[in-house]
């Protein structure tokens, strides 16, 4: 018969088999994950996933680590932090986050904010409306109504990700008026 600190032995390993199962989804994805995410490439319930990104969030958060896990909106990824981004960048080659049309769509966002979702629509196709909902779950865009469309311009968490400034980012100046 096992006695009680064997089981509680066994389940300790597991945990830890499965906080470094977790732990590696995360660093290897290189981008946000959902639950379903989670739950297809890991196998695990969904209850025991999010207790495991809690610890891990935790143990990132109070370790002297240049990597933490962020939480956004439901999706969970492992980046390095802020302070670190530089470097990182300059070395970072390969595949992005976003695809190159998501770069694209993001980028006419910037470029042209404020800026309806209907323009957008119109400039890039049909596929900008993904765009734009994955953009605006991982807050990088404010989306406010504006009559029978949206207005859309670039929120603060965009400058964070992207660490620019928002001096850095081109403003569209007013159109003039023809007399």
């Amino acid at each position: 018969m096992l006695r009680k600190d064997t089981i509680d032995e066994i389940d300790d390993e597991a945990e830890k088999e499965n906080l470094k199962k977790i732990e590696a989804i995360l660093f290897v994805s290189g981008r946000f994950l959902g639950m379903k995410d989670l739950i297809s490439l890991s196998d695990m319930n969904p209850i025991i996933i999010k207790e495991l990104l809690e610890k891990l969030q935790e143990e990132y958060g109070g370790k002297d680590s240049a990597l933490q896990i962020l939480e956004k909106n439901g999706m969970w990824k492992m980046d390095v932090r802020q302070e670190y981004s530089k470097i990182v960048n300059r070395l970072a080659s390969g595949s992005s986050e976003f695809s190159k049309a998501e770069q694209e769509t993001l980028g006419i966002i910037a470029f042209k904010q404020p800026a309806k979702q209907s323009v957008i629509v119109k400039i890039r196709g049909n596929k900008a409306y993904d765009h734009i909902k994955r953009f605006t779950e991982l807050d990088l865009i404010k989306k406010k109504k504006a009559g029978h469309t949206y207005e859309l311009s670039l929120s603060e968490d965009f400058y964070n990700y992207f660490n620019v400034s928002e001096q850095n980012t081109v403003k569209k100046q007013p159109e003039e008026k023809e007399i």
